[in-house]
């Protein structure tokens, strides 16, 4: 079924069932054959004051269908995405209120862009719409303490908040997890906190909900974006419900027709007068984003400093490290993932940089660089103690990773730490020799990716990676700078040693 068609059987579905005009371009059709929970949510929905509109109650049902054969909700996921001002929070409200009343102990999270946004909606919204709603009053308590936030029901149930800085859910169980306003989470950290704490449960969702970000920062939105769309477009069975209200490739903003096409609050609790408004005062660009739910292509500067156009003329597939090698690591600031980068020397005499393993969290780090010591025998492991992978110096010392006793005379298997201005040097240094075309890399993605969004700072006379104005985590860029410059400030300081096969590593 192509797209015209799909959307024309999904317009014709919920035109008859709901009276609903402006259909998602990319929607899940409801399934007529298996009962929902949605008719419950409405009426808490009506009970808040706040009756669900056509678009609600439509996603509502289609995403609280539950199995016929199992007795359980069909979908684990689903994804949300709507214009601004479309009432979501009514929706999701309604919904994490009937969830937390519809089975006991049901343990239930709400997030935002951080914490403070959570809070605030939580407090101002959440609480203060329960408190005014007569049907609820002497079922719940609300506690308020900083870090314990929770409407905590009759039955045992807790609705809470978390934020993306936090292992949410880790150490419980966890029902029902909405990650709101999705455009601002660069990385999927939340899902991966949320997911395993649901894989015990018997009927879990998360909800993905958001208005569209843009290309260079929203990483987590866009992917599931393409995942919700391929999975409609392709009709398959999923445990994914998608709702996806925009616009076409083509579009004319001002026209109120394309408003019409994809803003399913209008007129309900939207007007025509005032999305003029608010085009007539915006960002163009940001009008698409924030009304038409058009992911905002954002101008990409180059940064002269990065050597993004000589990067892919170094890629050798076949490239690999003569016998010595020094590794590194960088852990990202909210030390949600980290990377471990090796640097050695061709036969050639050429420099060589890869990635050896990158992955979520910290903790594997130190017992990964214990492993790779042990079989390599290197002759330095990098580690800028100023940067966030600082943390991890003293657990490797306790291990037996550690300082040189002379620095004159270091051995293979210590420590090298850049000074500030090393750490400068080094940076500088990695982008001369790609730019010399002095080194060669494998064409990983995480290096790749790493250089394509890298941004630089001043430091003194000199530069650095900037983490904070990068457009993606650079950890392997960092990791391999590091490794680079504890190659060559101790390949002639270590006590040489028998060749041995030049070592492989298996990064994936």
């Amino acid at each position: 079924m192509d797209s015209a068609t799909r959307t024309e059987a999904l317009q014709a579905q919920l035109q008859e069932h709901y009276g609903l005009v402006p259909v998602p371009l990319w929607g899940t059709p409801r399934d007529f054959t298996r009962k929902t929970y949605g008719g419950k949510v409405a009426r808490v929905a009506k009970s808040l004051g706040t009756p669900l509109m056509p678009w609600q109650r439509y996603v509502a049902d289609v995403a609280l269908e539950v199995d016929p054969e199992t007795g359980l909700l069909v979908y684990r996921d689903v994804v949300l995405m709507v214009p601004r001002q479309s009432g979501k929070t009514t929706l999701l409200l309604a919904k994490m209120i009937w969830r937390a009343n519809a089975w006991a102990r049901q343990n239930i999270l709400y997030s935002a862009q951080n914490r403070l946004s959570a809070r605030k909606k939580w407090e101002e919204e959440h609480v203060a719409q329960i408190e005014a709603a007569q049907a609820f009053r002497g079922k719940f308590t609300v506690r308020k303490t900083n870090g314990d936030e929770a409407i905590r029901w009759r039955n045992g149930s807790r609705h809470g908040i978390t934020s993306n800085t936090e292992t949410a859910g880790h150490g419980e169980t966890l029902d029902d997890g909405t990650i709101d306003e999705a455009f601002a989470h660069e990385d999927g950290r939340m899902e991966q906190a949320f997911s395993p704490a649901m894989i015990t449960r018997p009927q879990p969702q998360q909800w993905v909900v958001s208005t569209a970000g843009t290309r260079a920062k929203s990483h987590f939105l866009n992917g599931k974006r393409q995942r919700g769309r391929e999975i409609v477009e392709a009709a398959r069975p999923s445990t994914m419900a998608f709702f996806d209200w925009t616009v076409p490739e083509k579009y004319d903003r001002a026209d109120p027709a394309t408003w019409w096409s994809c803003m399913p609050a209008l007129g309900h609790t939207v007007t025509e007068a005032a999305v003029a408004s608010e085009l007539e005062k915006m960002d163009p660009a940001e009008f698409d984003r924030a009304y038409l739910n058009v992911t905002r292509e954002e101008a990409v500067v180059d940064d002269p400093n990065v050597p993004t156009d000589e990067w892919p003329l170094i890629a050798d597939s076949r490239s690999q490290p003569g016998e010595d090698v020094a590794f590194a690591i960088d852990i990202t600031p909210d030390r949600q993932s980290a990377a471990i980068a090796v640097y050695g020397r061709r036969a050639d005499g050429s420099g060589h940089a890869e990635i050896v393993d990158q992955r979520a969290g910290t903790d594997w780090v130190v017992g990964r660089v214990l492993e790779l010591r042990a079989r390599h025998n290197p002759i330095a492991i990098g580690l800028d103690v100023a940067g966030p992978a600082g943390s991890e110096l003293i657990a490797l010392e306790k291990l037996g990773v550690r300082r040189p006793e002379d620095p004159a005379r270091p051995q293979r298997g210590e420590l090298a730490i850049p000074s500030a201005r090393e750490a400068a040097a080094a940076c500088g240094g990695f982008a001369d020799a790609v730019r010399q075309r002095a080194m060669y890399h494998l064409d990983q993605s995480p290096l790749n990716a790493a250089i394509a969004g890298a941004r630089t700072r001043p430091l003194g006379d000199a530069w650095a990676w900037a983490r904070k104005n990068s457009a993606c985590d650079i950890s392997p860029l960092v990791a391999a700078t590091v490794a680079r410059w504890a190659y060559l400030t101790r390949v002639d300081l270590v006590d040489r040693e028998p060749p041995k096969s030049r070592p492989m590593f298996a990064f994936a």
